[in-house]
Order: structure tokens, then sequence, then C-alpha cells
């Protein structure tokens, strides 16, 4: 098996001819080129750019309030994933701005590391309303449909926030200020969706693709696949994480998501509106859902596309305009302990591991 610094030769061996960006999707993918130091040892003219790869940052602002809002003044359990609780709106600081905030005024919000535990804690709580706030991409909603399929008692609802991936990748590269010349396709997506689902890059857009798992190894072996296609003028979609991933993924859970979700546009928190991103409760599925069963506490006013705190540049993050540290809030206004924007809030927030792997603030923003 060819090791980390076998693929990083390889990688210094290629003619140079240029700038080149890779964005890689994937928030666990980011995580891994921050903490081994990817960046540093990679030819200069190599940038890792990091993209849309958190669900938490993306997660809508109104969905996030109203999350808080049936939590205060329903009197429903409130069960999410502990990321979630400490991710702000935009309202002033006298108010109550984040689950765990809501918690600490008394409404009864609770972490769950898997939406079985949302399950268990209803047939707990029979004579309770209890609403799971489901945010992520297919890898969190195929155990979500599961759960569903499974037969999920009639007092648990779901406030659904749930995302697929490559819609935001496809408008990022129709963007007329797109300048990525390959893509690292997200492993653990591709492991449920299958790597044909990344097939557009190579077809629509002629970059080169590949998909990685989450060892530096991969990583390098994904990164060097791209950079030789591109030096050969000859795009594919490559696999680097083949052990894992397969063409058509998991059939499985892919039926799950098939048979428990519709698919219908859906605005992402930074982005925007994207068309055919978002998941939504098919019928009779749809009796579990909490925007049905609790109309009175969604707000429309609240859906301000692109909607940030101010001063913040997580949407840029997102995006994959600016690194972290080019943001003026990070590691002096913004900080893990205290968080502005959502990307210093998830372990898959680009602000978060930057922060974690130990970049800190340039002395120009002091």
């Amino acid at each position: 098996m060819t090791g980390a610094r076998e693929w990083l030769s390889r990688i210094r061996d290629l003619p140079r001819d240029g700038p080149v960006k890779i964005m890689n999707v994937c928030g666990g993918h980011e995580r891994t080129i921050a903490l081994s130091g990817l960046r540093s040892v990679l030819p200069d003219t190599v940038a890792l750019i990091a993209g849309p790869g958190c669900p938490v940052c993306v997660c809508p602002e109104e969905d996030v309030y109203q999350a808080i809002q049936l939590a205060l003044r329903s009197g429903v359990m409130l069960v999410a994933f502990g990321d979630m609780l400490r991710v702000p709106v935009n309202l002033p600081k006298r108010e109550v701005r984040s689950l765990e905030q809501a918690k600490a005024a008394g409404a009864d919000v609770r972490a769950v590391a898997s939406p079985r535990e949302a399950v268990q804690l209803a047939l707990r709580h029979p004579g309770r309303e209890v609403v799971f706030f489901a945010a992520g991409f297919e890898t969190t909603m195929a155990p979500v449909a599961a759960s569903l399929l499974e037969g999920a008692p009639e007092n648990l609802s779901v406030l659904l926030a749930g995302r697929l991936t490559w819609p935001a990748v496809r408008m990022l590269l129709e963007s007329e200020d797109s300048c990525l010349d390959a893509l690292i396709v997200p492993g653990h997506v591709s492991t449920v969706m299958g790597l044909g689902e990344w097939s557009f890059v190579v077809e629509a857009f002629g970059l080169p693709a590949a998909a990685a798992g989450f060892t530096p190894d991969s990583l390098l072996a994904a990164i060097y696949s791209v950079l030789r296609q591109r030096r050969e003028g000859a795009p594919f979609l490559d696999n680097c994480y083949a052990r894992v991933i397969r063409p058509d993924g998991n059939p499985a859970a892919r039926d799950q998501l098939r048979r428990v979700f519709g698919i219908t546009g859906a605005n992402w928190r930074g982005v925007g509106p994207i068309p055919a991103s978002g998941y939504v409760l098919r019928p009779p599925f749809d009796r579990h859902d909490a925007r049905l069963r609790f109309p009175d506490f969604a707000q429309a006013g609240r859906k301000r596309a692109g909607d940030m705190p101010a001063g913040c540049d997580c949407a840029r993050v997102v995006l994959g305009k600016i690194r972290p540290v080019e943001c003026t809030l990070y590691g002096i206004a913004c900080t893990p302990q205290s968080p502005v924007g959502p990307c210093m809030v998830s372990d898959e927030g680009a602000c978060r591991i930057g922060w974690t792997s130990g970049e800190r603030p340039h002395a120009a923003h002091h």
C-alpha cells in the first residue's frame, strides 16, 4: 500500500504549470487536511479550498429560530445533535439566541447522538411531544429515514433541515466567478449515494475529480490523481477510497431515502436558495413533520438568504471564497467559546477546524 510520504513525493515530482485550486467539500476531509498539516507540505502552487461541507454551517437561520421558539413556547422536548445547540441566530444579545440558551432559560432541550436516541426518548415519554431537529447531509438523513421506516412513535415529529451535497457543488461550479480546477469528492456522502453521483463534475464541467477517504494517504492519493489528470488533460472520476465507496453506493440506504423523502428547493445559510437540494417528508411519513404539527412557530420573515451576523464572513468561508483567518472576527470576537457565526461551532466547520489546528488571527486584524 502506498503511504503518505510516497504520495507526497509523487505530487512534488509532477511538473508545475501554475496555481491549481482544488476544492474539498467534506468537513471530515478538511479536518484531516488541517490537523495533519497537509497544506504546509504541498507545493505552494497547490491550494486546497474548503467548500460547503458542514451541514451545521448551512442550516438556515429560520430553522434554528423555529427550533428555539418551539423549545421555549410550545412545551415540547426539543432534541438535536449536539453541535446544533450552540448555533447562534441574529437576535439582540438580550434575547435567547441559541438552543443552548433556551435550555438555560428553562426549555427542555436535549442533545442526541443519533436518530435512534430521539426515538427512544419519545418512547420513554409517551405523554410528551418530542421534536427532533434533524440537520445534516445524506449520511445523516439515511438513519433518519431508517428510524421512520422502523415505525416512529406518534409523539415524535421531525423538524427537518436535511440537505443534498451535490447541488451546492454544482451551483459553485456554475457561478460566474468559479475558478476551481478540480474536486475532491466527499467520502461519507459517496459511501451512501455512490461515486456516480459526482460524474457531472467531469461530464458537465470537464474538471478532474477523485473520491478520498479520511487519512492523509487517501487524501494525498486523490490530490495526486486530480493533479495528474489536469496535467495530462484527461479528466475522469477516480476512486481513491475504493474499499468503501461503490459506484452505486449503499443501495439499501438509498432506497430508504427515496421511500421516506422527496426532494425540494431549499435555503442554505450564507448561500441562499438552491433548487432540488433539500429533503422533505413524503406521505405517510409527513404526519411526523414538525412544521405541519406546529405551524404557528414558522416565521417566513426570517428567510433572509445569505443572512449571517454583522461582520461575520461565514458565508464566504462556506463558499470557499476566503480562508477562516481572513475573517476579521476570527479568533478575536469569534471563538469556539463564544461563536458569532456557525462555522466556529461545528467540528465540521472550517473556522472551528482552523482554530483547533492552531490557526490564529493575523496580526493585521488587531
